[in-house]
């Protein structure tokens, strides 16, 4: 049933041309996308994108960037925290990390600053936009970017005063309360300021401590963007914020019912200090400049029950610990880069060009207390690892006519990479990485664009820490990707139908795969760590459609393909995945809607979001299942006013995020089963908006 929906929301989004009424339409607003070197209409750039406006994030009453990412085709994400961490895009992205450093293959950038690995911060609370470029992006980001990015943008300053307060009630003991502003403050000067604190029982009941909250939420967002309009020429942007988060963390039931017994719940918080400093500068009509700076001081504390029960279960046979990872991580970054004004352009004013330097320094600091199995007692882990690396970057657009554009782009990356610890595991990586694209448009007509697309990415290398691996397992290689797509982007019907298709082949090489062995010592213990594969491939296709049919009538159906081999392995760990799909890669994703203005005041929306079963991991055969959700909306408007009834997953399906495969119950000898770890549940509320 699942295909037969996908093939069927598939051949209306293709087919609505033919059935639309063009007297009806209206024309459906510009997008532009900003997370490329030049701010560029999202139906003009050459590439898969998928924008999630704010209207989007206001009508599904969105807290956190996981309950969006259902919207976007062949993009998933995994569980093991109490937020999204890890995304994958096109079957490639980390699922976890635990002791080991992790660079990952998909970054996410929150105003400017690089927060690649710790999604947690994607809070959504006034945020003006969220940006998905999938693939390689060659030229524009480096090592954190071989699946692509996702960039998310709080709203901006503006001139005229304007803002709002929100507050929200739910399930599950849920609330919100947040406000925001913006204005100027002199003629030269704006700013945009908002604040928000939500809070929620979470999902889960510990049976054992009688409580429903020990997987809560607690997280508190601020931020203040300022816009300097210096002179005529030179506009400078800063963004502070800060992010408290201190969540729960107790998902694993032991009795694999949802319902947890662990007697010492984890946590998983993480304080953010950052700051993002953005100058543009008009030389002349020839030459534009910018200079882009960040820094950022993270203290993240993930930990959790590792034996997921309490004293006295098992008497005879029980085992009890807790895991914790505290650390602390700090980051800066500069880049600097030159663009071609109107009357800059080179060879007879054919071609655009850019060139750019950029720098980052990261600092990591690890402090693990955790069971030692060998010997059943407590142990530590402490490790610093430190990352270096400075890139060189040009690009240029060539029109070779009036309607077919070349575009080249070249990325050179110095990467540095130093790892130490207590265990005496030391690594000294420098190497020399290369990226880059060769891009070809062709405006078929005023409203059809096609494209073809040529990216090579690269993700480095890195260090297993545990010390029960041997020497051959201690460090894996980089890796690179070809990806090559094909698309296509129309607008019909007078603007008011945008339908966008994009068919991809990606080309890896040294993929990194995680493996896990199980070492001779403790019930339920196992070490996870990453090898090189071979060769591996991921191909597909994605289409997005929006359909604006009547003033009141509004239609979308985002649809993804997904396939993924591993082609060839020369290494144990994983000779026997040859063939078989990588992990957390659904080979059919899904998301169609309707929304409805009934009259000026009341609105209805609602959609379902599909996700086909995929595996949990590469070192073991657990399989997520398939799911359709059904979320729906119902608001009224008047005046300033605003109230939205929402209601997510109402059919109460079980979205399994997570799965591990191992024994860990003592009352069973510690058989193995499959444990997963359980997405959002039916939750209805009510959110209440002013506007001023």
């Amino acid at each position: 049933m699942h295909r037969k929906f996908c093939y069927i929301t598939a051949a209306i989004a293709l087919a609505t041309p033919l059935i639309a009424s063009t007297s009806l339409a209206n024309a459906i607003e510009e997008i532009v996308v900003t997370g490329d070197f030049r701010d560029i209409d999202l139906q003009e750039m050459p590439a898969s994108v998928t924008v999630i406006t704010a209207e989007d994030i206001e009508r599904r009453s969105a807290q956190h960037l996981e309950q969006l990412l259902a919207l976007a085709p062949n993009v998933n994400f995994s569980g093991g925290g109490s937020r999204t961490r890890y995304i994958q895009i096109r079957g490639i992205g980390e699922r976890s990390q635990f002791a080991s450093p992790i660079n990952p293959s998909v970054g996410t950038i929150i105003d400017g600053v690089d927060f690649s690995g710790i999604g947690s911060a994607g809070t959504l609370f006034d945020v003006e936009r969220v940006e998905i470029l999938r693939g390689p992006q060659g030229t524009r980001y480096g090592a954190n970017a071989l699946a692509g990015i996702i960039a998310i943008t709080s709203a901006a300053p503006s001139e005229d005063f304007n803002g709002y307060v929100e507050a929200m009630v739910g399930d599950y003991d849920s609330w919100s309360l947040g406000a925001a502003s913006g204005g100027a403050l002199t003629d030269d000067l704006l700013y945009r300021a908002s604040i928000q604190q939500y809070k929620s029982d979470g999902y889960v009941d510990n049976i054992f401590l009688n409580r429903d909250d020990t997987n809560g939420f607690d997280e508190f967002t601020l931020r203040t963007k300022l816009r300097w309009l210096a002179s005529d020429n030179v506009t400078i942007d800063t963004a502070l914020f800060f992010i408290d988060i201190d969540n729960g963390y107790d998902a694993f039931s032991l009795d694999r019912n949802g319902d947890t017994l662990s007697d010492e719940p984890g946590q998983d918080t993480q304080k953010t200090t950052a700051i993002s400093v953005n100058a543009h500068w008009t030389i002349s009509s020839e030459l534009n400049a910018q200079f882009i700076a960040s820094y950022a001081d993270s203290d993240l504390h993930y930990g959790f029950d590792e034996d997921w029960s309490f004293i006295g279960i098992a008497p005879e046979f029980e085992y009890s610990s807790t895991d914790n990872y505290i650390r602390d991580r700090e980051s800066s970054a500069l880049e600097a880069h030159l663009l071609s004004g109107e009357e800059g352009r080179i060879f007879g004013s054919s071609t655009d060009w850019l060139a750019g330097i950029y720098f980052e320094s990261r600092d990591i600091d690890l402090q693990r207390d955790f069971l030692d199995f060998d010997t059943f007692t407590d142990a530590q882990l402490s490790s610093k690892y430190q990352t270096k690396n400075l890139a060189l970057f040009g690009e240029t657009t060539t029109a070779l006519s009036d309607r077919v554009n070349l575009t080249v782009g070249l990325r050179v990356e110095q990467w540095d990479a130093d790892y130490k610890d207590s265990s005496a595991v030391i690594l000294d990586t420098d190497e020399t990485l290369y990226g880059g694209k060769v891009v070809i448009d062709y405006q078929a007509t005023d409203d059809q664009l096609l494209y073809a697309r040529i990216a090579r990415g690269y993700k480095s290398g890195g260090v297993n820490t545990d010390g029960t691996l041997n020497e051959a397992e201690r460090e894996f290689d980089t890796e690179y990707q070809w990806a090559y797509e094909l698309g296509s982007k129309s607008s019909l019907l007078d603007d008011s139908l945008q339908i966008r298709v994009a068919a991809f082949y990606n080309d890896r090489q040294d993929m990194h795969i995680k493996d896990s062995i199980i070492p001779v010592g403790g019930p339920g213990a196992f070490v996870d760590y990453i090898i090189n594969a071979a060769e591996g491939s991921n191909y597909g296709l994605e289409i997005e459609s929006l359909w604006q049919a009547t003033d009141a009538l509004q239609l979308f159906a985002n649809i993804g393909s997904l396939r993924t081999d591993i082609d060839e392995c020369e290494t144990a760990g994983c000779i026997n995945l040859v063939g078989r799909d990588q992990p957390h890669a659904p080979r059919y994703q899904y998301a169609a809607g309707v929304k409805f203005d009934v009259s000026e005041n009341l609105f209805f929306q609602i959609d379902i979001e599909a996700k086909d079963e995929f595996y949990f991991s590469s070192s073991h055969d657990a399989k997520s299942e398939s799911y359709e959700l059904l979320n729906a909306q119902m608001g009224y408007e008047f005046e300033a006013w605003s109230l939205v009834l929402w209601g997510h997953n109402l059919t109460d399906e079980d979205v399994e995020t997570r799965g591990f495969r191992f024994g860990n119950d003592p009352r069973d000898g510690y058989a193995t089963h499959t444990y997963v770890q359980l997405g959002e549940p039916r939750v209805v509320g009510l959110t209440g908006r002013y506007k001023f």
